[in-house]
């Protein structure tokens, strides 16, 4: 029998390890939370109906695997007719406090209370925890109407200072959401009526019943740490337990996650996911970097906290921001489906399934449930990259060979793209201002290349704004602000947020728009050497196109509870590999002595086939974008 079909834990003995490990520990997501999430099957459209159907089935097939948090995605409260859409305006339910309710027609039972106080008392029969996403902030519909808002301490509107204050008082502007800007904006979390807001918003969602939170448009390019911290501590006063999620994780770096894990128990380090394998591959690099930073399991709000790489976007999907449900097979191949389970395993991320449960086959089943995977997902220690790993095609095609894998270096000018990062990371230092007679600046950086050669990437042409076109912000002027255009017309600027929503492969890619001189497209060159966006606070770096590692061979390592290793290869070519790890250099990467006289017995997790006694390496021919996890026992 393969490993993945083995027989699940029984649903009562499951139902009581979650109870065990969630409600008689006061301790949150001290393992990486998995559940069912409506998006990539239903995109926005999803209703009662469908959902509850899906969590039913969740409850049956998934639960036994500790899948336990069904989650209705985006925009819950928009009406589902002709005109809406992902960044439509006025399709949204506010109540008088500026706060959105369900739409009542796709969730029939929210006409009780306005709220998913029945929905979410249904999913709590099943067993499971409910969740919902969230965007940030307030909706610019309530800034619009200038809805008063609640204080929950009298059950009346906010007073302060002697006098009533409103949506406008704490609504951002300027700081609307990059991919939805007639939707939503940030907060004024300094002020006390900003916190009243988000104090109210939240404690409503405790009273309907919500275990689990996803705030999306918060987190890597539109970055507000104040309101990121200030939900985490809104959420610390509130009794039940209530995991914190932030999204979507476009451009993040270990050193932006530094100051905010603690935070939260989830958050995304990357774009959305979707089912092909170039969003697969992008997930490699970044992964990797937040293991070497030990950022897999790292201090959390009320626990832990875990770096997510999205959902897994297997069975049956739709496609991203449609008005309609789900209509299609995955395109990932089995291969590359397993080598997506793989990674998200040894990475340790959060396992979301993203597919239609209602049309679950058993090929999908069983990769999401395969209990070595999960196991690893769960247990595992140690967990990181391992660059010690001898990778070859197994082809005569050119530029076959024998080599030993290593991280890929910038190398030119053409094969680097720009991103984003905290400030006080160094890879944010070291612009500079090239100015040129008679014609617009240069921002430039210089790097060290091969043979000790030094280059120049530039980004393009500056313009300084004119005393005439002082831009505001934040109530203060700002003469030092310029924007980076590509040709000398200036049609075209860098954009701190590229005006939409990215995917994983997308945001790896040079961040251009049309130029439209407001703060997602402003900078400042500081003291420092730091080209800082105006709009969310964040430095821009230079990377090389090929870092994230998209082809080739790569592996990752980890120890079980019990001695055992984990290793895991990944063939990110177009063609099959042969690739071979050292027992030698296992032991050196995580410290372990093993004796020459003692062999190790290794197992392939997928097929569950014995490699039979290994002494000096493990070999395999890896299938074009697929994996190999072994456990090894020595």
């Amino acid at each position: 029998m393969e490993a993945s079909l083995r027989p699940p834990l029984p649903r009562s003995l499951a139902l009581q390890w979650l109870r065990g490990t969630s409600e008689a520990n006061e301790e949150q997501a001290m393992l990486p939370p998995r559940g069912w999430n409506s998006y990539d099957s239903f995109s926005w459209t999803v209703d009662e109906n469908a959902y509850l159907q899906n969590a039913q089935i969740m409850a049956e097939k998934l639960l036994p695997h500790g899948y336990q948090y069904a989650v209705i995605d985006f925009l819950w409260y928009r009406k589902y007719v002709e005109g809406a859409y992902t960044d439509s305006y006025g399709f949204d339910n506010i109540d008088e406090w500026g706060r959105p309710f369900p739409d009542l027609e796709r969730f029939p039972s929210s006409r009780v209370d306005r709220g998913f106080s029945q929905i979410a008392s249904k999913v709590h029969g099943m067993g499971l925890k409910f969740g919902i996403h969230l965007m940030k902030g307030i909706s610019v519909q309530a800034v619009n109407a200038n809805t008063p808002i609640l204080d929950i301490k009298t059950g009346k509107p906010y007073l302060e200072d002697g006098r009533q204050w409103t949506a406008r008082d704490i609504g951002l502007s300027h700081r609307t959401c990059a991919w939805m800007t007639h939707g939503f904006m940030s907060v004024n979390t300094d002020i006390g009526a900003g916190r009243a807001f988000l104090r109210s918003l939240y404690r409503q969602y405790a009273d309907w019943g919500v275990d689990f939170v996803k705030v999306d448009c918060i987190f890597g390019t539109d970055y507000s740490p104040e309101e990121i911290i200030t939900i985490s501590e809104l959420l610390q006063e509130i009794d039940r337990p209530i995991i914190l999620s932030i999204s979507p994780g476009t451009s993040v770096t270990p050193a932006l996650a530094e100051n905010i894990s603690d935070h939260v128990n989830m958050y995304r380090i990357t774009g959305d996911d979707w089912d092909n394998w170039k969003d697969v591959s992008s997930h490699f690099g970044v992964s990797s970097s937040f293991a070497a930073a030990k950022k897999i399991g790292a201090t959390g709000l009320r626990g832990r906290s875990w770096p997510d790489l999205d959902m897994l976007p297997f069975g049956w999907l739709t496609d991203p921001s449609v008005n309609q449900g789900p209509h299609r097979k995955c395109n990932l191949t089995l291969d590359e489906q397993k080598a997506q389970m793989a990674l998200w395993s040894m990475a340790k991320s959060p396992l979301m399934y993203g597919g239609d449960l209602r049309n679950l086959d058993d090929s999908t089943l069983n990769i999401i449930t395969n209990p070595a995977l999960l196991k690893i997902n769960h247990y595992s220690r140690n967990n990181m990259e391992f660059h010690y790993v001898y990778s070859e095609r197994t082809s005569n095609e050119e530029h076959s060979g024998h080599f030993r894998f290593h991280r890929i270096h910038l190398t030119k000018n053409d094969g680097m793209f720009v991103s984003l990062t905290a400030c006080n990371n160094d890879a944010a230092n070291g612009w500079y201002m090239f100015p040129q007679d008679g014609k617009p600046d240069h921002i430039c950086r210089n790097f060290e290349i091969l043979n000790d050669k030094n280059v120049s990437f530039c980004l393009g042409k500056t313009k300084r704004l004119l005393a005439s076109d002082v831009i505001i912000m934040d109530n203060k002027k700002h003469q030092s602000k310029f924007h980076i255009s590509v040709t000398n017309s200036d049609d075209t600027c860098l954009d701190a947020s590229a005006g939409r929503r990215w995917t994983a492969s997308e945001i790896r890619f040079p961040m251009f728009s049309a130029c439209r001189w407001h703060a997602k497209q402003m900078w400042e060159l500081n003291a420092n050497g730091n080209l800082v966006s105006s709009y969310s606070g964040l430095c821009a770096t230079v990377e090389s196109r090929d870092e994230g590692g998209t082809t080739g061979g790569r592996a990752w390592v980890a120890t079980g509870s019990k001695g055992e290793i984990y290793l895991a290869f990944f063939n990110l070519d177009s063609v099959s590999r042969k690739m071979t790890v050292q027992i030698s250099d296992l032991g050196k990467v995580l410290k372990r002595t093993f004796l020459k006289e003692h062999l190790c017995s290794c197992t392939e997790v997928w097929s569950g086939k014995n490699f039979g006694p290994a002494k000096e390496e493990i070999s395999a021919v890896v299938n074009s974008h697929g994996s190999m996890v072994f456990e090894i026992i020595c």
